[in-house]
């Protein structure tokens, strides 16, 4: 267990749901700093469209502009640096919280996941399938995959690109990726943490996810990807697979058009949403609340009084032993 005098305090929820800004109301409250998961927001440049600002700029926040979109980044690389964050920030006698986000990326930062040593940067391994790839095209590399490992070819999907070539690196360093999911039905805790997350229905989300894509449009998220083409990002922000950049380059390009575009990135947002949120009611350490009116004084209160709940009572943590129950740590969002 990571040595914490105080539990990180973890939000989670689906896109839209308001934790960043539900995140940013207990900060103030409880002299605490933010500690974005999210595997898009990591990306420099990419600001309107990961909604890096959603809770404003007043507050210290780590997890964001770490890297180019042009450079890799992983779950890896996150888990060594949100450790250090947390320590950091209790140092200098404050309260981490973190907000997410991208599952793997919390899961990472929270539980005792053990990632192989090929998960890194500037990896020509995974630079030499992901080439092969793009040459052979995705049913080839499947191939390949199926004759390395075919009991691991016959759990991933051909089209699954990512996915097989994570297998690859894996079947290098002799680990069977069919083996490792089956290992995966729980992971134990590594950090102290309590698990909050914003329940929404499913209406109200639907109209949150919609009002927001038209917001970001509205400030100038066709005018940041236009920058990043400019800035010979191009192929390497769609790389990234964040919502609605693709969408977006097409329109610049003139074969979408801008209200075709918001369409298809409201749809892509409301899935991911759905996805979410399933995989969020899996980890049975959640504490769950309503947000369905917004982050009004008394969901603050709320969660301020389940926080305060737990830090008086040390053995009620939400599960410190056992991690959630997943099979497959590829397949998070």
């Amino acid at each position: 267990m990571v040595p914490l005098r105080h539990p990180v305090i973890c939000i989670g929820g689906p896109t839209a749901s308001g934790k960043t800004a539900l995140a940013v109301e207990i900060s103030h409250r409880l002299n605490a700093e933010i500690v974005s998961a999210d595997s898009m927001q990591v990306y420099r440049g990419m600001d309107i469209g990961t909604g890096k600002h959603d809770g404003g700029d007043c507050i210290v926040r780590y997890g964001i502009d770490l890297t180019s979109p042009d450079r890799p980044y992983s779950a890896a690389l996150f888990q060594s640096y949100a450790r250090d964050c947390f320590m950091e920030i209790e140092r200098r006698g404050k309260r981490a919280i973190l907000v997410g986000g991208t599952g793997l990326y919390v899961r990472a930062a929270l539980d005792d996941l053990v990632f192989p040593s090929g998960e890194q940067t500037n990896n020509p391994i995974r630079q030499y399938y992901e080439d092969y790839a793009k040459a052979f095209g995705p049913e080839a590399l499947w191939q390949l995959l199926f004759e390395k490992d075919p009991q691991s070819a016959q759990v991933i999907h051909p089209n699954n690109t990512r996915r097989v070539v994570r297998a690859l690196e894996m079947a290098e360093e002799g680990i069977s990726y069919a083996d490792q999911k089956e290992g995966f039905s729980h992971v134990p805790q590594a950090v102290p943490a309590y698990f909050i997350g914003l329940e929404v229905s499913p209406e109200i989300l639907k109209r949150k996810i919609e009002s927001r894509i038209e917001r970001m449009l509205e400030e100038g998220w066709l005018d940041e990807v236009c920058s990043l083409c400019d800035a010979g990002l191009k192929e390497a922000v769609i790389e990234t697979g964040a919502i609605g950049y693709a969408d977006l380059i097409l329109v610049l390009e003139g074969k979408l058009s801008l209200d075709e575009a918001c369409e298809r990135i409201q749809t892509a947002t409301r899935r991911y949403a759905k996805r979410q949120r399933t995989w969020l009611r899996r980890d049975k350490r959640t504490h769950w609340v309503c947000a369905d009116e917004g982050i009004t004084s008394s969901l603050i209160e709320e969660v301020l009084a389940f926080i305060a709940l737990c830090d008086e009572n040390p053995g009620n943590r939400g599960g410190e032993s056992d991690g959630p129950s997943w099979k497959d740590p590829l397949s998070i969002v």
